[in-house]
């Protein structure tokens, strides 16, 4: 049998209880203090630590306090333990929060420095999540008094027709597994499906990947889709690329002249614009014996996927200047039409422009 409540007894869980409040405010305190120091470091799991103890320290420190007020107090054998369960309770679900901060943190930064991205790739950092708070969860019960043994019975039985009814889900989830532990796809790659979508990575989650396009719209694809179809990535194995120019002379034009002009474009363009790869070496293939011009390629070095748009657009109009300073002519395709009128020909020029289109032709006298 207990014996009955005194003052003392009240004045001694009052000062254990502010003491555990004052000591989880003072460890709180330090512990700020602590990450703006951790912040000015260049390794990032500091950080990380240091935020989850900012949540678990103080938390601890009042649950500590109120466990030396409970015993202070004369409390039945079975109120005891409540409070003592119920304490620890408590302290473990603090635990398991600050535990899949700390690792979800550390999964997020490993991700980060292997995709080199900004983005991180979202469906691991989930997965490590519930797995942490299913652990907690499971934890507490015991605790708690919970027997978990039906549980995880349970949850064998129903693990069949969960997966079942989750299909499609379920699929996704490995299928973004596989794209992420292959490394054919990460965070920041500019890809392009057989079916015509492409755009930069941002995420890759539990069920889809988000892809941003140019224009700054955002495309959802299954996982499974994005697994089961042809891809390009224009990121992988390296991120410079090369773009192919196509351009051509006429044929009176001295070719070496031509090569040497558009090798001189080509370096001014690698070193002045934005995106482009200034070591990379100048090439011109000519290739075609065409209707009306030689036609060639101008291989041009682009830092990254999206760069090519303003290189082309540099180059083409700085080579039309120079071609202009230099006398190099850039032929419109041409085409001579024969028209009969009665035992004589009429030859008549029938001149088509850049484009391809005809351009008029006037016939008198037929």
């Amino acid at each position: 049998m207990t014996r009955g409540l005194e003052l003392h007894d009240l004045i001694i869980a009052g000062v254990a209880l502010v003491a555990g409040l004052l000591a989880g405010l003072l460890l709180r305190l330090l512990l700020r203090w602590l990450g703006e120091r951790a912040s000015r470091t260049r390794w990032g799991g500091d950080d990380v630590l240091v935020d989850a103890l900012r949540t678990l320290v103080p938390w601890a420190a009042v649950a500590a306090g109120a466990a030396i007020a409970a015993e202070a107090l004369p409390l039945t054998a079975r109120t005891g333990r409540t409070v003592n369960m119920t304490l620890t309770a408590f302290v473990i679900v603090a635990a398991t929060l600050t535990a899949a901060r700390v690792v979800t943190g550390l999964v997020r930064s490993v991700a980060q420095s292997r995709a080199a991205v900004a983005g991180s790739a979202t469906i691991f950092v989930n997965i490590t999540r519930v797995v942490v708070l299913a652990m907690g969860f499971l934890v507490v019960l015991q605790t708690l008094g919970i027997s978990i043994a039906p549980l995880l019975t349970a949850l064998g039985v129903g693990g069949l027709a969960v997966a079942l009814a989750l299909q499609d889900t379920l699929a996704n989830l490995f299928a973004g597994v596989h794209i992420l532990a292959s490394k054919t796809v990460q965070p920041g790659d500019y890809i392009r499906l057989s079916s015509g979508e492409e755009g930069y990575v941002v995420d890759i989650n539990w069920r889809n990947t988000v892809v941003r396009q140019l224009s700054n719209n955002l495309v959802i694809i299954p996982n499974t889709q994005l697994s089961g179809t042809n891809m390009t990535n224009f990121s992988r194995p390296e991120q410079e690329m090369t773009l192919t120019v196509q351009a051509g002379v006429g044929y009176d034009s001295d070719l070496e002249h031509v090569e040497r002009v558009t090798v001189e474009v080509v370096t001014e363009i690698m070193k002045d614009v934005e995106g482009a790869v200034p070591d990379h070496e100048p090439l011109v293939r000519f290739h075609t014996f065409g209707d009306s011009r030689i036609s060639f390629n101008v291989i041009l070095g682009v830092g990254e996927f999206s760069d090519q748009y303003r290189i082309k657009h540099e180059f083409i109009k700085r080579l039309h200047l120079r071609f202009r300073e230099e006398g190099i002519r850039i032929p419109a395709p041409t085409r001579t039409v024969a028209l009969a009128q009665g035992s004589a020909p009429v030859v008549i020029p029938h001149q088509r422009d850049s484009s391809g289109a005809a351009g008029p032709s006037v016939v008198s006298g037929l």
